[in-house]
């Protein structure tokens, strides 16, 4: 199946590009650790997925106080006694996240086809230029939650980035369903869903493509 002719792929990052469960399970152990306390890493990540949506959807926060405050009710549920000194934790390991084995071959791949590349992300300008580092491509559109003041689903970020797009062919490309594929079809931007864990799709609907891994999307887009 051949790719429709596209000029930019953006991406959310962190899910999509970084790993992300796995910095957040290193993040809690480290932290545990530290606390002299045990912790069941898959619990701290699931409480993760459950609150932050949550801490997003509430009124505005940069996103170094959303992690923190992510921390603290996630502490909570653990029964960890975090310290206010210490709940800034997770903010303190993302520049260390690292990226899938997949991402740096597919993004070269992107650009030397010719694509522009981009990032959608929800966090703040200065942790995604921590974690760009870890890129060996570069990303001439970025809109992050800091630029726009909200988080996806919310559709500031696509709205932002159809702007700076304009009228050049455009597909995004993300891992959540729920953040990335849902706001993006309800805006009419072709998206692909990077399903690496094979997941059926919440609301029973579809994106436009879905793939298991980023080497997949490039493969269909920059054979």
């Amino acid at each position: 199946m051949s790719a429709p002719p596209r000029d930019v792929v953006t991406f959310d990052c962190y899910g999509t590009l970084v790993d992300w469960e796995s910095g957040i399970r290193e993040a809690f152990a480290a932290e545990a650790r530290r606390l002299g306390v045990p912790v069941d890493t898959e619990r701290a990540l699931g409480l993760y997925a459950e609150i932050e949506p949550v801490v997003e959807a509430e009124p505005f926060r940069p996103y170094r106080e959303v992690l923190a405050e992510t921390a603290r009710r996630i502490a909570s549920r653990l029964g960890w006694p975090l310290p206010q000194s210490r709940a800034g934790f997770l903010a303190e390991s993302l520049p260390a996240w690292r990226p899938f084995p997949d991402t740096n071959r597919a993004l070269i791949q992107l650009l030397r086809a010719g694509y522009d590349l981009g990032i959608l992300s929800n966090v703040d300008d200065v942790l995604l230029n921590w974690t760009r580092r870890h890129f060996l491509a570069s990303f001439p559109i970025i809109v992050t939650a800091e630029q726009v003041g909200s988080y996806k689903p919310a559709p500031g970020h696509f709205l932002a980035a159809r702007t700076l797009i304009g009228s050049r062919r455009w597909v995004h490309a993300a891992q959540s369903y729920y953040h990335d594929v849902v706001p993006a079809r309800a805006l009419g931007i072709p998206v692909a869903w990077i399903n690496r864990k094979g997941e059926a799709a919440p609301d029973g609907g579809k994106p436009d493509q879905a793939f298991p891994t980023l080497i997949e999307l490039a493969d269909w887009l920059a054979p």
